[in-house]
């Protein structure tokens, strides 16, 4: 968390942790779902989960429905 509110404090309006069980990792941007350690059997790499919103946030941009991000 301290690595996306450093990358990311000005454009994110909420993280929320949930906590569970059964090795569930899983992250979510606007209810869309960026990344799975269930599916994918694996913790993401370093900067990995910054990277996948930085490219949603991108998607965004191109299609027009969020400008700035």
């Amino acid at each position: 968390t301290e690595e996306l509110m450093n990358d990311y404090s000005g454009s994110l309006s909420e993280i929320t942790l949930i906590p569970s069980s059964g090795g569930v990792f899983e992250v979510k941007v606007d209810e869309e779902l960026i990344f799975s350690k269930k599916q994918l059997d694996r913790f993401p790499n370093e900067g990995e989960i910054s990277t996948l919103i930085a490219e949603k946030q991108l998607l965004k941009n191109a299609d027009g429905t969020c400008a700035p991000c």
